[in-house]
């Protein structure tokens, strides 16, 4: 159990540290690393449409109500639109602007990528890998835990 705990508080470390370097990496386009998940989510061609709410929050494993927050702020922004959803007017369909696609592309993916080089120093492309591998079982294993949970989601469309 000693090792199982150092290797969760090293996961929560990242995480943390996630948060703060990375947001620094994209404050010049005020944007933080929850606004960034969301907008990557958004940016993918199988979502030109948008998304409903509830499917992105899905996707992005959190709940709608911490979602709500973070999709207001990019709306202000000008970086997303939200309406109703044609097909369901209960939904909400969240789609990015051509604003938000613009800070996206041109401004914050470039300092992202730079992030990544940074962050994944002398690591090989196996390491890579192998750590992408692991983190998705153990995602899998806590996703079996969340049944029911605002976190469900499956763990193969988190590879974006």
């Amino acid at each position: 159990m000693e090792l199982a705990n150092r290797l969760f508080f090293r996961l929560y470390q990242c995480a943390n540290m996630l948060h703060k370097t990375g947001s620094r990496a994209i404050e010049e386009e005020g944007l933080t690393t929850q606004q960034w998940a969301v907008l990557g989510a958004l940016s993918r061609p199988q979502v030109d449409a948008g998304m409903k709410l509830g499917d992105l929050a899905r996707y992005l494993m959190v709940s709608r109500q911490n979602l709500a927050g973070v999709i207001g702020r990019l709306e202000k922004a000008g970086h997303l639109t939200s309406a109703a959803d044609p097909s369901d007017r209960r939904s909400r369909l969240i789609q990015m602007t051509d604003s938000g696609r613009d800070v996206w592309q041109h401004f914050a993916l470039p300092k992202i990528y730079d992030y990544y080089d940074q962050a994944l120093k002398d690591f090989s492309t196996n390491d890579i890998v192998h750590t992408v591998h692991y983190l998705l079982k153990m995602l899998d294993n806590m996703q079996a835990l969340d049944v029911g949970g605002d976190g469900e989601g499956d763990s193969e469309a988190q590879e974006e």
